[in-house]
């Protein structure tokens, strides 16, 4: 019995150690079977030129946006901000910010919730609601669903309405993992041509992630990456 317990004991260690392998290096195979396995939704582009996408979710916010903003605009780099709409209330004139100095909109809808646990019509509700709030920036054109779960009714939904969803291949789990350390380090050690960077605004979030590109993109312009929004990158796509 005991010996029993023991094996279960290291067969459970060494199933988080590979989990935990397979987290940290983000493998190349994860990511095209994940876009395999639920189609529908951009995860990364392939190319050999040094291009990277930056997404940052679940803006704005008055006090981390800015320094966000900060960052981007001392390494000439450029996002995707993927904006909450019930958080515009009061910041427009920080979005006109945002917006001016080049960055681009996404949808990540009206609230911070699961997407796919409402019910399609709500879904669809939901992601008009927010386009009409969006529209004064401009017409966005990418989705992110709430806690990155999607199914295929979904997806026809947004791309019937003209928006195409994105997910990433390079997410440092940010949002629960609270270290700028953290991040940098998995940023930098997964990077690739062609990658979609995910990182947090909001709060405590959104300073991490202004320290973290602190660190990250003077590193990715020395390795010789430009940082670009999603649609730059998808019009370069091989």
């Amino acid at each position: 019995m005991r010996r029993a317990q023991t094996v279960c004991v290291v067969l459970a260690g060494g199933i988080v150690v590979a989990c935990g392998a397979v987290l940290w290096t983000a493998p190349e195979w994860l990511i095209q079977n994940l876009a395999q396995w639920y189609p529908g939704c951009l995860y990364q582009v392939p190319m050999e030129e040094r291009l990277v996408a930056l997404t940052i979710d679940d803006g704005p916010d008055p006090a981390s946006t800015p320094l966000i903003l900060t960052e981007l605009r001392r390494q000439d780099a450029r996002a995707t901000f993927f904006l909450i709409t019930d958080r515009l209330r009061g910041q427009e004139p920080l979005v006109r910010r945002l917006v001016g100095e080049g960055h681009e909109i996404g949808n990540h809808f009206t609230q911070d919730r699961p997407s796919i646990r409402l019910s399609l019509p709500a879904f669809e509700a939901d992601l008009l609601q927010s386009h009409r709030q969006l529209a004064p920036w401009g017409r966005p054109h990418w989705a992110r669903p709430g806690s990155g779960w999607y199914s295929q009714a979904m997806i026809s939904v947004l791309q019937r309405h003209g928006y195409r969803c994105v997910l990433g291949s390079v997410y440092p789990f940010d949002a629960t993992i609270p270290s700028a350390a953290w991040a940098t380090s998995y940023v930098l050690r997964n990077v690739r041509p062609g990658a979609i960077v995910v990182l947090h605004d909001g709060g405590s979030r959104g300073r991490r992630t202004a320290r973290v590109l602190a660190e990250v993109l003077p590193e990715l312009r020395r390795r010789g990456y430009r940082v670009v929004s999603l649609s730059e990158l998808v019009a370069k796509e091989a």
